[in-house]
């Protein structure tokens, strides 16, 4: 069984124990602007008139701010 992006993310985000404004600063280290609607569509089902699909560059994105993120919160400790 193969996963696409959404379903990563969705796992990301509950292995991570991220919230919505941990996950909206995440991309704001990738200097990607994520809405709080915008972000909520990624997790919405298939066929849902508010789904948004999570393309290979966003997922992208997330990986890499959530690098800075973590980055971000060692040095703060």
């Amino acid at each position: 069984m193969t996963m696409n992006n959404n379903e990563v993310i969705k796992k990301l985000r509950i292995a991570l124990d991220l919230k919505e404004a941990d996950m909206i600063e995440i991309f704001e280290f990738a200097e990607y602007e994520m809405k709080k609607t915008e972000l909520t569509g990624l997790f919405r089902k298939e066929g849902h008139k508010h789904y948004k699909e999570c393309n290979d560059e966003l997922l992208r994105l997330f990986l890499d701010g959530f690098i800075t993120y973590k980055r971000g919160a060692k040095e703060e400790q």
